[in-house]
């Protein structure tokens, strides 16, 4: 499963959302299990079916994926869009982008409660490995214009504006 996640970051998601597989301990599954044990001992499911399960929802994540640079674009138009930080606190004081705003149980509600379906939203998170999950999350609220910064503010950093430091996590 280790490859499967490493090549589809979404795969967790996908499999759980579609078979109930990986999303507690009674149905969870260890990195060094492969695809077919995992389908073996989940009433059989055919390989073949759940991989190209896993293939078509990454085509689907790797639609939502916006680059650096055309953000920063967007960012210098007539409607920019809004950016969800969904780092930690600590993460977010370090290296931000301008504007964007951290994600908080009040963040949330706000959002979920007061902004309007159909602005263009952009989930930023430290490398980008996250942020399809909560972008498949506002997807599932009714957003119509949800993306995710590739590679979040790592990539940020190193292709827009070097100024925001860069880090690692423990």
């Amino acid at each position: 499963m280790r490859e499967v996640l490493e090549a589809c970051p979404g795969a967790q998601r996908v499999l759980f959302r579609r078979y109930h597989i990986g999303g507690c301990s009674s149905c969870g599954f260890q990195p060094t299990e492969t695809l077919a044990e995992l389908c073996r001992r989940n009433h059989g499911l055919p390989v073949e079916e759940v991989l190209a399960h896993i293939r078509a929802s990454h085509e689907e994540d790797a639609r939502l994926l916006l680059e650096p640079e055309e953000l920063a674009a967007l960012l210098q138009g007539p409607l920019p869009p809004k950016i969800l930080d969904i780092r930690s606190r600590e993460e977010w004081e370090a290296a931000r982008i301008d504007g964007a705003l951290l994600m908080s149980n009040l963040t949330l509600q706000e959002i979920l409660n007061r902004w309007p379906r159909e602005a263009l939203l952009v989930v930023c998170d430290h490398e980008g490995r996250q942020g399809l999950d909560a972008a498949a999350y506002f997807l599932g609220h009714g957003f119509q214009q949800v993306r995710c910064l590739r590679g979040g503010i790592d990539a940020w950093s190193q292709r827009v504006d070097a100024k925001i430091p860069r880090y690692r996590l423990a």
